[in-house]
């Protein structure tokens, strides 16, 4: 199958590809919901989404994975040395990793802007010290580099039915949406690293603290106070998915079966999250195999009338709608 994606998008070079494919395995292994959505691009589009994919997720792990005791120093370091190998790739540069050269050759085919990879880091690293947000506006700041940006990233890959502009806000916003509901599936899991990405202000009105979360970590049990702050964030990406929503339309026409299927599958987690009265302290809420297999099953016919309506090879600024 991923020979016939290199082969769609005109990936010929073996180390490219050897790339390629490591970025699709991490995809793959550690993005199931994403990976099963990326199956309704055209077999062309997908290795780009995989490299994104892959450079993101192996930068998060950077400030995620080491052991807990591991100096935020040695982390900082690695990041740094990260950037500079990015820097270097997206210059003609590879670096040693083959992450760097299938990020290089996406971006280049699509235009990508370098400064969202640079915005995407900022984020990272703000994980090394940054463990509480006291308002909106702050996480918002953190968001914009750990999330919006994947959106607009990955856009040109997806091409719109008219300027790429229009399409932006909406994208961003998807990503946004995804990340939210990660913070709400993840908070007991955030605090076991010592971070919370809720707005501590917006906390507060409901007199819930990091020691009353906390509390609930500890005990496994969300209290009123906290079920009704978590109800609170619950709303806010409610209407972040419904405002996204209307910028699928914007999309080309064999990218929004994709897009329509991760919004889908990504907002249900909300859907578990609420239907178990917020006991994200007891068990992470997950949408199950069965009910992925089926949303995805239903998109991949639509999907494969737009592709035989609309031939893609690779969507780019001079191939593809804009």
């Amino acid at each position: 199958m991923m020979r016939t994606e290199l082969d769609a998008a005109g990936i010929r070079a073996t180390e490219l590809r050897a790339a390629y494919l490591r970025c699709r395995e991490l995809n793959a292994q550690h993005g199931r919901t994403f990976f099963l959505a990326t199956r309704l691009l055209a077999p062309a589009q997908r290795p780009a989404i995989h490299a994104l994919y892959g450079f993101a997720r192996w930068a998060d792990d950077i400030v995620d994975e080491p052991p807990i005791d591991a100096a935020a120093g040695t982390r900082a370091d690695r990041l740094d040395a990260v950037a500079q190998e990015m820097r270097d790739s997206l210059s003609g540069n590879p670096g040693a990793d083959p992450i760097f050269a299938a990020l290089a050759d996406t971006a280049a085919r699509y235009h990508i802007d370098h400064v969202l990879f640079e915005e995407f880091l900022d984020s990272m690293r703000m994980d090394l010290t940054v463990t509480d947000y006291p308002d909106r506006a702050a996480l918002d700041r953190y968001v914009h580099g750990s999330a919006a940006v994947i959106g607009l990233q990955v856009l040109p890959v997806l091409g719109t039915v008219g300027a790429r502009a229009d399409a932006a806000p909406y994208a961003a916003a998807l990503g946004k949406a995804f990340q939210l509901t990660n913070f709400l599936r993840d908070v007991a899991e955030d605090l076991d690293r010592g971070r919370v990405y809720l707005p501590a202000d917006e906390l507060a009105a409901f007199d819930v603290d990091r020691a009353r979360l906390q509390w609930c970590r500890d005990n496994r049990r969300t209290d009123a106070k906290v079920r009704s702050a978590l109800a609170a964030q619950h709303a806010v990406a409610r209407d972040l998915y419904r405002y996204a929503d209307a910028g699928i339309a914007l999309l080309h026409p064999v990218s929004r079966p994709c897009v329509a299927t991760a919004a889908v599958l990504y907002s249900e987690i909300l859907d578990r999250i609420e239907e178990t009265d917020f006991a994200v302290f007891t068990a992470r809420a997950t949408v199950g195999n069965v009910r992925r297999t089926r949303v995805a099953g239903s998109a991949l016919a639509r999907a494969l009338w737009a592709r035989r309506g609309s031939r893609v090879r690779a969507l780019t600024p001079a191939e593809g709608p804009m």
